[in-house]
């Protein structure tokens, strides 16, 4: 049977890998990530990654990885694979103990943080191959359970989070917060009717694999991992996403950001001297807006889950409870936003803009 050193997920595990017909492994906890139970699965010489899939997906996003994947081979990038169960599906459901997957592992090495320009650059230059390999893809991508980057969504739930918990302990900073968050919103410029490309998502920094070491200026990004959000969706959100964890050297978990407009620089120029798709001049200007929005958003959605004590992964190592967690967070990304707006023309500079 299979061996883990995870003792809340190993009565599952060996169920999990024989619906892969694995029933030899060596299996030990990934560390990082707050949203999935990841494993490293050793069967023989080969290495793979068992994961045990948050139920905020919906068991669809498996379809979208798999035509994503499979479209990046054939174009000649690096990704890893899912492996297909027994019965050929691309996940193993085992009902109330869940939804578990079966990937093939890329070699690399993954880093919370960006730590010099050199790095930026080549990860942007990756993502740029990813967005121009599949800007030609035919794929229905399937609901992803969760929303995307919807900045007007997130805006309503902070309103009705204010409206159904006006006694929380955190309510007057919350809505104090939430009034500054609410009148910058009435400033972001109206995006819609942009194309809509298919991108990964969730560009955080640890979802681009490298070679080399950390700092390096030979650390050469070499793959994407962690394809659960791969949709189609207005450039600018998924660039705006990439930078605001990127460039902040603070990270997502400090009340106070830092905005490394080197490393801005070196990320955009990577992105468009790789980048193979035509732009038009709209979706090009809508590029600097990028930051803006999705600092914001993630400054509403954080504030409103301060609230609904709501936060899928918190960190009780930290913070006494998913409020407090998420309060940070919303400082974090509304200080970001401020520093977005003090740095727009510089940035309209660097993307090439003219406004």
């Amino acid at each position: 049977m299979a061996r883990s050193t995870e003792s809340v997920a190993a009565p599952e595990i060996p169920r999990a890998l024989a619906a892969y017909g694995i029933t030899d492994a060596r299996v030990s906890p990934l560390p990082g990530g707050l949203i999935h139970q990841s494993f490293s699965v050793c069967a023989g010489a080969v290495e793979y990654v068992l994961q045990r899939v948050s139920p905020i997906f919906s068991p669809g996003i498996h379809d979208n990885i798999r035509a994503v994947t499979e479209h990046l081979q054939a174009r000649g990038l690096c990704t890893f694979v899912l492996l297909p169960t027994r019965t050929g599906r691309p996940y193993a459901d085992l009902g109330a103990d869940g939804i578990w997957r079966l990937e093939t592992r890329v070699p690399g090495v993954g880093f919370d943080t960006c730590d010099a320009p050199e790095q930026a650059r080549s990860a942007a230059a990756l993502v740029a191959r990813f967005h121009s390999a599949l800007d030609d893809l035919e794929h229905a991508f399937q609901p992803l359970g969760i929303r995307l980057h919807d900045t007007p969504a997130h805006l309503r739930s902070l309103e009705k989070a204010l409206d159904a918990h006006p006694g929380h302990r955190l309510y007057d900073r919350v809505a104090a917060l939430a009034d500054e968050i609410l009148c910058a919103a009435r400033t972001l410029p109206d995006l819609t009717g942009l194309p809509r490309r298919v991108v990964h998502g969730d560009l955080k920094f640890n979802n681009v694999l490298f070679e080399g070491r950390q700092g390096s200026a030979r650390s050469r990004a070499v793959s994407l991992i962690d394809l659960d959000t791969t949709s189609r969706i207005p450039l600018y959100a998924e660039l705006g996403d990439a930078w605001r964890s990127w460039c902040n050297r603070r990270g997502e978990d400090s009340a106070e950001a830092e905005l490394d407009m080197r490393l801005f620089r070196a990320a955009a120029e990577g992105y468009l001297g790789a980048l193979s798709i035509e732009l038009g001049a709209e979706e090009r200007a809508s590029l600097a807006d990028g930051l803006d929005c999705i600092s914001l958003e993630l400054a509403a959605r954080f504030a409103a889950d301060a609230l609904n004590e709501r936060y899928f992964g918190w960190n009780p190592a930290r913070f006494g409870s998913a409020g407090d967690h998420n309060w940070t967070r919303a400082l974090g990304q509304f200080s970001l936003y401020r520093q977005a707006r003090a740095t727009r023309a510089e940035r309209i500079r660097i993307l090439g803009g003219r406004r």
